[in-house]
């Protein structure tokens, strides 16, 4: 399975000032997902940034990267943006992996664009939940799936909802009950993905504040890769840069 992966790479962030660029054992955040990236065999990777930092950052250290513009509203159009300059076919397959996931496994990557094809133009990742205070987080994304593995629908709500053992107990899951976490990782054929800024948001999204729902509202299908295991956690806080340090200083 051929495919690319883009990875957006925005300098601002309202947390983490400079984020992509915050140094992990030597090497710039955004440059140890790249790695990663490459790992999972991906055929090219490419950084998508509106940064000259950035630009310079990666060029130090030999990672494709291309400038975007820099009102795009999310990473999603500044992949399309990028892959459009890249002149990619209609069905090539185009892998959006967050910069700030220098832990991402590569395997998940690769199994995610292993999805998509003609009929299902998009594809995501999730895992299963066994915490109880995340069930019912709202800062969690539930989906639930068809017999088919594709998504029925995103939330920040608790889906599916067991009526019966949570009209009697929310302390604890009950046998057999496992919802599914969605992971942020998104893969897409190039001509969907050049499509995808141009569909109207969607109520539900806006409710949510979910942008895949989006994809659903207008009727397209998202394939699931269900891993059994929970990824290692992306970067948001300075906290969470702390522990991924000292996990590649091995400490």
């Amino acid at each position: 399975m051929s495919f690319i992966a883009i990875i957006p790479a925005r300098l601002a962030s309202s947390r983490l000032p400079n984020k992509p660029l915050a140094d992990i054992a030597g090497k710039p955040m955004v440059v140890r997902t790249a790695e990663r990236a490459l790992a999972s065999g991906a055929s090219a990777i490419m950084v998508a940034t509106d940064h000259a930092d950035i630009v310079a950052a990666c060029e130090a250290h030999g990672v494709p990267v291309r400038m975007t513009r820099s009102d795009h509203p999310s990473g999603t159009d500044r992949i399309a943006e990028v892959a459009a300059s890249m002149q990619l076919p209609a069905d090539a397959v185009v892998v959006n992996v967050q910069g700030d996931e220098p832990l991402i496994d590569p395997a998940l990557i690769g199994a995610t664009a292993a999805l998509v094809n003609a009929q299902v133009p998009m594809a995501t990742a999730a895992h299963p939940l066994h915490d109880v205070a995340e069930v019912f987080n709202p800062n969690v994304v539930k989906v639930v799936l068809d017999k088919s593995g594709r998504a029925l629908y995103f939330s920040r709500a608790t889906i599916p909802w067991h009526r019966d053992a949570f009209a009697a107990s929310r302390e604890q899951l009950p046998a057999g009950y496992t919802p599914l976490r969605h992971i942020g990782l998104y893969a897409y054929r190039n001509d969907f993905l050049q499509q995808y800024p141009q569909l109207d948001i969607s109520p539900l999204e806006q409710i949510e504040a979910l942008e895949q729902l989006r994809v659903l509202w207008h009727g397209y299908p998202i394939a699931v890769h269900v891993t059994q295991a929970s990824p290692a956690p992306g970067v948001d806080t300075l906290e969470d840069l702390e522990r991924v340090r000292r996990i590649f200083s091995g400490k």
